[in-house]
């Protein structure tokens, strides 16, 4: 009997090794394809209609300013992809996005207030330490903020996140009445700073920032393999020997770096991380963190390449390239919570005999 168990059990564990097997071969097939789209589309970016003589020195100058488009489109798609993916594991939701965080609204109440205490003028000065100084106001907001209250006793995650969104509700509400005192001018310089454009991405900040995102990242994936534990719940992680709101504080800490860096490069781009997220969970259900991030990094920057070539070469509307995005993520979005809870983000809690079970919504998809 016991030699019959024993060969069960190695009979079961071989068989989720290979279908973990399977599925880091297709997570490995979605980054090797992603990867392999967005370096055609980085191409054509860099040499398609190209205005200058070949060989030229103008022609040196189109192509540097579209590598340097290329290089904020790429630190962009893998900040927001991968503080995403992140962020949905230590929410144990994947419907929310960082956005709930308050960046979006913290970046338009900063742009806000610059104009209205110190006017246009002032968007424009201090160079790149503006930028630096409003990357690190955001993510100081959000490590303090969340610091604070996760180390308190009793606060959860979500209660975390519940004030977060409070607050970035006050913040639009501060921001929003500044704009409505603003002259007609100044009020359409704010707007257009809230809007993300690749184009006008700030190419000051461009190295910092690189460096800054290059260094949540590595955090990020250090932490890769408990972040796994961390998926399957806060009980179960700690039951694991994982120390949970220690993993969850330093996710937070790089999601803030990484979302700030990317807000202060471009703009505010709410659904982009939720649409390569996504897109990413269904390309290849089940995948760890080692195989989802790079498989999600690559998708993020597939999407967004593709969409800065066709909308400004094809329909020659560059300027909507956020707009569209934007568009897109949210109608992804909408279909994701009408589709309601399916057997992959669900769980049935059983009760005592006789008693109905709980569905209840979880992480996965």
């Amino acid at each position: 009997m016991a030699f019959a168990v024993d060969q069960a059990t190695h009979d079961g564990l071989a068989r989720a090794r290979a279908g973990q097997r399977a599925i880091d071969r297709r997570a490995w097939l979605v980054t090797a394809v992603a990867g392999a789209v967005a370096l055609a589309f980085a191409a054509a970016i860099l040499l398609y209609d190209n205005p200058a003589a070949p060989g030229s020195a103008a022609q040196a100058t189109v192509t540097k300013l579209r590598a340097t488009t290329l290089a904020a489109i790429a630190l962009v798609a893998a900040a927001q992809g991968v503080a995403t993916a992140v962020f949905h594991t230590v929410c144990g939701n994947r419907v929310i996005t960082p956005s709930i965080m308050g960046f979006d609204a913290l970046h338009s109440l900063v742009q806000t207030a610059t104009v209205f205490f110190f006017g246009a003028a002032a968007l424009g000065a201090g160079g790149v330490w503006r930028s630096v100084g409003q990357c690190a106001g955001m993510a100081l907001f959000a490590v303090a903020l969340y610091g604070w209250l996760l180390g308190r006793p009793g606060l959860t995650v979500r209660v975390a996140l519940l004030v977060g969104l409070v607050l970035g509700l006050a913040f639009r509400a501060a921001a929003t009445l500044m704009q409505r005192l603003l002259n007609p001018s100044d009020f359409d310089l704010v707007t257009a700073r809230l809007f993300g454009n690749m184009s006008n991405a700030d190419t000051r900040f461009l190295p910092l920032g690189a460096a800054l995102a290059a260094g949540a990242l590595a955090l990020v994936w250090s932490r890769r393999r408990h972040l796994d534990l961390a998926a399957l719940g806060s009980a179960t992680a700690r039951g694991l020997g994982l120390n949970h709101r220690r993993e969850v504080m330093l996710a937070l800490l790089a999601v803030s770096g990484l979302i700030a860096v990317a807000t202060t490069l471009v703009g505010p781009m709410t659904f982009f991380g939720f649409l390569a997220a996504s897109l990413t969970y269904r390309l290849a259900p089940g995948a760890r963190h080692a195989r989802l991030l790079p498989a999600i990094a690559a998708v993020a920057a597939a999407v967004l390449l593709a969409a800065y070539f066709t909308l400004r070469h094809v329909f020659y509307a560059g300027g909507l390239i956020s707009v569209v995005i934007e568009f897109v993520g949210g109608l992804f979005f909408l279909a994701h919570l009408l589709k309601g809870p399916t057997r992959g983000n669900t769980r049935l809690i059983r009760q005592s005999r006789g008693q109905p079970a709980i569905r209840r919504e979880q992480a996965g998809d």
